[in-house]
């Protein structure tokens, strides 16, 4: 009977990974509708009137709410007062609402309405109707994806702790990334499907958030069920989801260097992926002269690579450890890549080299997340956690919203890329350059970064 009751749920491989498959689901469908108007810009365009400038506004309002009215911060503490349970519910229900709100603001709906022609002649941010609308849609989807996101994490740790958890960790983000390279894909073909509907991708992701909500209701069920275990074992309080959390251990947080480290090689890494996302397949475009359908597939195999590989390097580092190694050599990559898109395909464009490229770039996206994310609970405590990890999200939504915004101006100034490539590899530099100090910060107080995770 006493060993019945030490059995816990995540014991089981098929129900650890089952819970791991269905959140690992939501977040492919969140990242693929974050990128479903990345290969439609010229689209936009032409059809709703939007440049370079607003494209970038658009981009960068994913994270206004975040950043500025401090969302993170307050869903951090949601977190870890609520419990991953009630946190992804909220996350998830946040996503669809947004989603929605934007649907509505790229619909012949709204277009034809009074309302488009009022906040047009508005003129705030010189922008027009449907990307005011569309900002405020992705504002709302940013808040919940980016919540969803440290939920996401505080879930893998909770159910693989003292197990597969950096490979866990690796599985869900190669799933998540799957959502880029559908969206390249799906998002086009769905585009020409429906008349050259600009709203019909942005519904069909909608429809499919929905569906990822359906999907997290079901982990709750497991989890739920994971915690009465937790319970009968003496390992959580009843009642409880975690340890008891207080207000003034966030000053833990701010106070350790590890974490500063860590954050800020997250934002300046992150600032050189994402926001290249939404501009790669207009780039490739206008490097390679092709049109932008040709653009979004040529850079859709950008996370091919990430998600073969960053399951492996999870595995890699749960058992052999060496994370703070693989942040410096990702950041490495990151740089050589960028600076080619700056000068060596302008100077032989050719699909073959842009296609190498951007796999390689890809590698880089593995070992980065694969090593970043397993080792935050490494330097902190369980209570704070979800804190740590959307304090983290709430810096590196800074740049996330900064930068697009940044790229797009420069754009629009100098009318080509090699300024903006030049920009996001000077990320990396700086990136290299934390990730350095990280290793020898963890050689001298021994958190352990570079030491195995499963225990023996």
């Amino acid at each position: 009977m006493t060993q019945t009751i030490q059995r816990k749920l995540n014991d089981s491989a098929f129900a650890r990974w089952t819970a791991l498959v269905l959140i690992a689901l939501m977040m492919f469908f969140a990242y693929m509708f974050v990128d479903m108007l990345s290969p439609l810009k010229s689209q936009l365009e032409t059809s709703l009137g939007w440049d370079g400038g607003t494209f970038g506004t658009y981009a960068a309002s994913e994270y206004f709410l975040n950043v500025f009215c401090f969302f993170l911060i307050f869903a951090g503490i949601i977190l870890d007062k609520m419990g991953i349970r009630f946190t992804g519910l909220l996350s998830a229900s946040l996503m669809v609402i947004g989603a929605a709100i934007k649907f509505y603001g790229m619909s012949d709906a709204f277009l034809t309405s009074e309302l488009n022609v009022t906040l047009t002649e508005w003129g705030f941010l010189d922008l027009p109707g449907s990307a005011l609308v569309s900002c405020l849609g992705f504002m709302i989807f940013g808040c919940g994806c980016e919540m969803a996101g440290t939920t996401v994490s505080k879930a893998i740790a909770k159910w693989f702790k003292g197990k597969e958890m950096a490979m866990a960790m690796g599985l869900e983000m190669s799933i998540a990334r799957l959502g880029v390279f559908a969206a390249m894909w799906l998002s086009p073909f769905v585009y020409n499907k429906f008349d050259d509907a600009i709203s019909a991708p942005v519904a069909f992701g909608t429809v499919l958030l929905l569906i990822g909500l359906i999907f997290y209701f079901v982990f709750v069920v497991m989890d739920r069920k994971f915690d009465k275990q937790l319970e009968a074992c003496g390992e959580l309080e009843k009642g409880g989801s975690d340890e008891e959390f207080k207000l003034s251990d966030l000053g833990k947080i701010f106070t350790s260097k590890m974490f500063w480290l860590v954050a800020l090689l997250c934002v300046l890494y992150y600032s050189a992926i994402f926001p290249f996302q939404r501009f790669a397949p207009d780039y490739l475009a206008t490097t390679l002269d092709v049109d932008s359908d040709t653009g979004a597939q040529l850079f859709s195999c950008f996370p091919i690579l990430a998600m073969v590989l960053t399951p492996f390097l999870g595995g890699f580092i749960d058992r052999k450890g060496k994370a703070a190694s693989m942040l410096m050599v990702g950041s490495l990559i990151m740089i050589a890549c960028h600076l080619s898109f700056a000068f060596l395909l302008p100077a032989a464009p050719s699909k073959a080299l842009a296609v190498a490229i951007i796999a390689i770039l890809g590698v880089s996206f593995s070992l980065v997340p694969a090593a970043l994310w397993p080792s935050v609970p490494k330097i902190i405590d369980n209570r704070i956690l979800g804190s740590a990890y959307c304090i983290i999200f709430w810096i590196q939504n800074i740049g996330l919203f900064a930068v697009p915004k940044i790229i797009g101006e420069v754009l629009d100034a100098t009318g080509g890329y090699t300024v903006p490539m030049i920009i996001f590899s000077s990320f990396g530099v700086f990136a290299l350059f934390f990730g350095m100090m990280l290793k020898r910060e963890d050689t001298k107080k021994g958190y352990g970064l570079e030491l195995p995770n499963i225990k023996k």
